[in-house]
């Protein structure tokens, strides 16, 4: 019997092995990591749309190690879109960008269970559109995290920009500022360390942005490396590769205090159910874009003000 095909538009994608238990704690298939990445195409796509990817794979399933793959195998089919990509040090790559429905279900048939996404878009490389704080936790404790989100919250909105909210899906939380693209990486990435800087200097006892974890103590890490050229995010509704499939899930401010919410609270297996009650808290967030130059200046008068 041969391999099951689904076709979209004009590009078909023979799936294989679709009963190969990606999940073992779970029982989670192959079959059922692409059947999730089909139904939630629409609501992610506007999130990878021209974003090279970098691929978290597992073809022996989690229990087993992974890899990532940022240069597209000359396997991978001729509809599938790409990116050429100068590589820091000299070169140059070609990328997959996620433009059809039909690349992310190949992408899920490679046992791609994360895609990564950057923070610039193929046609203006340089120029990111995105800027994320990553708020790590020490622990298990969400509290932390809900703490250190709530003030970058209002440090952002201080300087009249509006923060949007992700849980991982993994450990923490990422609080994004949509961009426009003008500014190149270095200096987003010098705002948002200013911006780290600022909050962990009026909450030492709580934050911190010191590198080494051995000197971080009981404090949330506010990283800021991801705001670099190069540097990847978990896509937006990306299953995590964990025990009980976790979904990356951008949430509203106001769901940040409810007292179930924690990283991993959504997952494979519940997070359509949340898409069907409550529209993606994310479908808009272009709209809010600023640049970062005038932002600079006001968070440095913010700072001598202190």
């Amino acid at each position: 019997m041969s391999d099951p095909r689904r076709t979209y538009g004009r590009n078909t994608v023979e799936l294989s092995k679709l009963d190969k238990v990606l999940f073992p704690a779970d029982g989670l298939t192959k079959g059922d990591l692409i059947d999730y990445y089909e139904g939630v195409y629409d609501v992610t796509s506007p999130h990878l749309e021209n974003r090279p990817l970098t691929l978290q794979r597992f073809p022996d399933g989690i229990g087993n190690d992974g890899f990532y793959q940022k240069e597209t195998p000359d396997y991978f089919p001729d509809w599938i879109d790409r990116a050429r990509i100068d590589v820091k040090g000299g070169g140059s790559q070609e990328q997959v960008l996620c433009n059809k429905k039909a690349t992310l279900v190949y992408l899920a048939n490679q046992a791609c269970i994360t895609p990564h996404i950057w923070l610039s878009r193929a046609d203006r490389i340089e120029r990111p559109d995105r800027m994320i704080f990553d708020l790590d936790p020490p622990g298990d404790d969400f509290g932390p995290v809900r703490t250190a989100a709530r003030r970058f919250r209002d440090l952002l909105r201080d300087l009249e920009l509006e923060p949007h909210l992700m849980l991982t899906g993994s450990s923490g939380a990422h609080v994004v500022v949509p961009l426009r693209r003008e500014a190149e990486f270095d200096e987003v990435r010098k705002f948002a360390q200013l911006a780290a800087d600022t909050l962990a200097r009026r909450h030492p006892d709580d934050l911190t942005t010191e590198q080494r974890k051995a000197k971080r103590g009981d404090r949330v890490f506010l990283d800021t490396a991801r705001n670099a050229y190069g540097q990847t995010a978990v896509a937006p509704y990306s299953v995590r590769a964990r025990d009980g499939a976790p979904v990356a899930t951008p949430i509203d401010w106001d769901e940040l205090g409810d007292s179930d919410m924690h990283p991993q609270r959504y997952t494979i297996r519940n997070l359509n159910r949340r898409l069907a009650q409550r529209d993606d808290p994310w479908a808009h967030i272009n709209r809010h874009a600023v640049g970062v130059g005038a932002l600079r200046e006001s968070l440095e008068r913010l700072r001598k003000e202190e």
